[in-house]
C-alpha cells in the first residue's frame, strides 16, 4: 500500500504498486495528458514506472525543463529511427541533449545534404503522426551485445562493453525500432510536436581526431509549435546579427590565421573600444577605485604559489628565458596582491579597491574560438578589493548597485542573478567557505533581488555571484561577476595589521562588470545590429554637401563640433547627395548634417537621423545641444529613434 508525498505535501495512498501514470490520472486526466515522466525520490523516471513502496512524487510535464529535456532526448531517437529507416546500413552512435536542442552522430559513407534533412524531417513527422508507444526494456549485458552486433551497430557494442560492470542496460523501443539508453522518455512519439532538423556537421567518434569521422546532425525541439516559431525567429535574427558580420560592414576589426584568437582593431573599433574604457575609468575612480597596471610576464613561481599552475596550467602560454620559466598573464589576481603587498596596511586602509585594465591569454582550443566572443588575447575590466570580513557584504551591496547603473548606461536593465557555491576540488576550510556564502546570498537578499544557486560552481578558491544580461533577442549572456576569496590572499602573504594590532588576513573580492572587453563589443554589436547609441557609436556625425560651393562651411562645421567634443567627419566627395546620404546611412552614422546653399546662408544645417527621419532645420547651438542630451543618456534612451 504505497503513500505518494505529492511536491504540495500532500499524501495519495493506493491498495498496490501504481505507476506514475496512474498517479498522474488519480490527481486529474489533463495531468495524465500532459504527463511526460516523473522524479521519484529524486530519480527522473518514465510515466510507465511502477511505484511500490512510499515514495515522493513529482509529475514531470512540457512546462518543466526536464520535461523539454525528455521532448529532446525523445526527438533525437525519432531522429535516428527515421535516419536508418530512409537510409539502411547507417549505424547509429550518440544522441545526446544540448541547449535548446539535441544531435545525433551516424557513421556512413553518405554524406548527408540540406535535401536528406528535409526528407528524414518529413518522415519524422510521420512516425510522431503514428504516435507509437515508447517502451523500456532491460537486458543483460551480453544480451544487448549480441542484440546490436545482430543489428550491425558496431559502435553500440563498443558502448555497452564500456559500461561498468554491474550497470543495468535499457532500450527503449517504439515500433520495430529501439535504442540503447537510459531514459526518461515521452511515453509515445504523439507528444513530438514541434521540432526542426538545423545542420549537419562533422565529427569524430568520441571526439578523437584519430578516430573516424562520423556524420553529425543537429536539431531542436520544444514543447509547441508557438515555442518553436519563436526560437526560429530568435536563430534568424542571431544569423542576422552576427557580430563577425557587422563588423566586416561597418570596418570594426578583423581576425586572421595568422594570430588565431586575437583581434586586429581598426579604426571605427577601436574608437568604440577606447569609449567604453574611458567611461569604466571614470565610473570606476567615481567609485573608489585606484586603477594599477601590472606585468604580463610573470615567474612561474608565482602561479605555483597563487594555486593556479595547478589548477590552469594547461590553459597558459609558457616560455623559458635564461633557464626560469614563465607564464603569459591568465588573469590578474595574484599580480594585485604584489601590488597590495608593497606597503604594510592597517585596518584604517581597507577597504583598498584595485582596479586594472588587465590583458591576459588563454591558450583556448582553436576550435572553440569565436570572432571576439571567444579569443586567446583579451582585457578585462578586472578590479580586486581589499577587506575586512566585516566589510564584504556592504562591499558586495556597493558593487551591485555600480553594476546596475553600469548595465542601464549600456540599455541593459534585465539582469539575472546566480549565487554559485563550492566545487568539490577547491582550496580553503569549510568554515571560509559557510562564510563567504552565508555573505553574498545576505547582500543579494538585502538588495531584495531574486537569486538561484549553483550548486557546485564556485571557482576553486571562492563562491561568486554571478550576473547576466538578456539581450534584446531574449539572449542570456553572463557577463558580471563578484567572487569572495579567503584563501588567496593568505597564500601570496597579504596581511593588515588590525585594530587590537594583531596581524590578520584581508579577504579579496574579486569582480568585473563587463569581463572581457572583446566579448563585451561582440554582445553589444549583436544586440544593437550595429545601430550603437550616439555615445558609442564611432562617427557620431557626418557633413554632406551637395556641391563644391558648400565645401568651406560643411569643414567649418566639422570643426566646430570636434570643438566641442564630438567624433564628426565631413563627406565632401564629388558625388550627389542621395548617393552620400545611403552610403553613411548604411554605416549606420546617428546623424547626418546636409549643407546647400540654404544652409549656408541660414548658418544651420539640415539634421537627418539614421533611419531616415527628417529632424529639420538647425543652427549649430541646436544641434550641439540636441547630440549633448544623446550622448549623456547613452543606452538609455536613443532620442533620434
Amino acid at each position: 500500500m504505497p503513500v505518494i508525498t505529492l511536491p504540495d505535501g500532500s499524501l495519495r495512498t493506493f491498495e498496490q504498486p501504481v505507476s506514475v501514470h496512474d498517479v498522474a490520472a488519480d490527481i486529474g486526466p489533463g495531468l495524465a495528458k500532459a504527463a511526460l515522466g516523473g522524479v521519484v525520490d529524486g530519480r527522473e523516471v518514465d510515466t510507465s514506472f511502477v511505484i511500490e513502496h512510499d515514495a515522493a512524487l513529482a509529475i514531470i510535464t512540457d512546462k518543466d525543463d526536464a520535461g523539454l529535456e525528455i521532448i529532446r532526448h525523445s526527438t533525437a531517437h525519432l531522429l535516428a529511427m527515421a535516419t536508418q529507416e530512409l537510409y539502411p546500413g547507417v549505424q547509429v552512435t550518440i544522441g545526446p541533449v544540448i541547449e535548446d536542442g539535441f544531435y545525433y552522430d551516424f557513421a556512413t559513407g553518405h554524406h548527408f545534404s540540406p535535401e536528406d534533412l528535409e526528407k528524414i524531417e518529413r518522415r519524422m513527422e510521420e512516425l510522431a503522426a503514428n504516435d507509437m508507444p515508447v517502451q523500456r526494456v532491460v537486458m543483460s549485458r551480453e544480451g544487448a551485445i549480441e542484440h546490436f552486433r545482430n543489428l550491425g551497430e558496431n559502435y553500440k557494442v563498443q558502448i555497452i562493453q564500456e559500461l561498468p560492470q554491474g550497470e543495468e542496460i535499457s532500450l527503449y523501443t517504439q515500433g520495430a525500432w529501439g535504442d540503447l539508453c537510459r531514459g526518461p522518455h515521452v511515453p509515445s512519439t504523439g507528444k513530438l510536436q514541434a521540432f526542426k532538423l538545423t545542420k549537419v556537421a562533422g565529427a569524430y567518434w568520441r571526439g578523437d581526431s584519430s578516430n573516424e569521422m562520423l556524420q553529425r546532425i543537429y536539431g531542436t525541439a520544444w514543447a509547441n509549435k508557438k515555442q518553436l516559431k519563436q526560437y526560429l525567429h530568435r536563430i534568424a535574427e542571431a544569423e542576422k546579427r552576427d557580430h563577425r558580420k557587422i563588423a566586416r560592414k561597418l570596418n570594426l576589426f578583423h581576425t586572421q590565421e595568422e594570430a588565431p584568437g586575437m583581434v586586429f582593431w581598426h579604426p571605427a573599433g577601436w574608437s568604440i573600444y577606447q569609449t567604453i574604457e574611458q567611461y569604466m575609468r571614470k565610473a570606476q575612480r567615481d567609485n573608489g577605485y585606484l586603477e594599477i597596471k601590472t606585468p604580463q610576464l610573470v615567474d612561474l613561481s608565482l602561479w605555483e604559489k597563487s594555486g593556479h599552475a595547478d589548477k590552469f596550467g594547461d590553459d597558459m602560454f609558457m616560455l623559458q628565458s635564461e633557464e626560469r620559466h614563465f607564464a603569459v598573464k591568465p588573469m590578474n589576481c595574484p599580480c594585485h596582491v604584489q601590488v597590495y603587498n608593497q606597503g604594510l596596511k592597517s585596518y584604517r586602509d581597507l577597504p583598498l579597491r584595485l582596479a586594472e585594465f588587465g590583458s591576459c591569454h588563454r591558450n583556448e582550443p582553436s576550435g572553440s574560438l569565436h570572432g571576439i566572443m571567444r579569443v586567446r588575447g583579451f582585457v578585462q575590466d578586472d578590479a580586486h578589493i581589499f577587506c575586512t570580513e566585516e566589510q564584504v557584504q556592504s562591499e558586495v551591496s556597493t558593487f551591485i548597485d555600480f553594476l546596475h547603473a553600469i548595465y542601464a548606461d549600456f540599455g541593459f536593465s534585465e539582469v539575472i542573478y546566480r549565487l554559485s557555491t563550492r566545487p568539490e576540488k577547491r582550496v580553503g576550510s569549510d568554515a571560509d567557505w559557510d562564510r563567504a556564502e552565508k555573505a553574498l546570498a545576505q547582500a543579494l537578499d538585502a538588495q531584495g533581488l531574486p537569486w538561484q544557486e549553483l550548486p557546485g560552481e564556485g571557482a576553486f578558491y571562492g563562491p561568486k555571484i554571478e550576473f547576466s544580461l538578456k539581450d534584446c533577442i531574449g539572449r542570456v549572456w553572463q557577463l558580471g561577476t563578484i567572487q569572495v576569496d579567503f584563501s588567496m590572499p593568505g597564500r601570496l602573504d597579504a596581511q593588515y595589521v588590525a585594530e587590537d594590532g594583531s596581524r590578520q588576513v584581508p579577504v579579496m573580492l574579486h569582480r568585473a562588470v563587463l569581463g572581457s572587453f572583446e566579448r563585451f563589443i561582440g554582445i553589444l554589436i549583436e544586440h544593437y545590429e550595429g545601430v550603437f547609441p550616439a555615445w558609442l557609436a564611432p562617427t557620431q556625425a557626418v557633413v554632406l554637401n551637395i556641391t563644391d560651393k558648400q565645401s568651406e562651411y560643411a569643414q567649418f562645421v566639422e570643426d566646430s563640433l570636434k570643438n566641442n567634443g564630438f567624433r564628426v567627419i565631413s563627406d565632401l566627395r564629388n558625388e550627389k547627395i542621395g548617393f552620400k546620404i545611403r552610403e553613411h546611412t548604411i554605416l549606420k552614422v546617428p546623424y547626418l548634417l546636409v549643407v546647400g546653399d540654404k544652409e549656408v546662408e541660414s548658418q544651420t544645417v539640415a539634421v537627418r537621423a539614421r533611419h531616415g527621419e527628417d529632424l529639420g532645420s538647425m543652427d549649430l547651438d541646436a544641434f550641439v545641444a540636441r547630440l549633448t542630451d544623446d550622448v549623456a543618456c547613452r543606452g538609455r534612451i536613443a532620442l533620434e529613434n
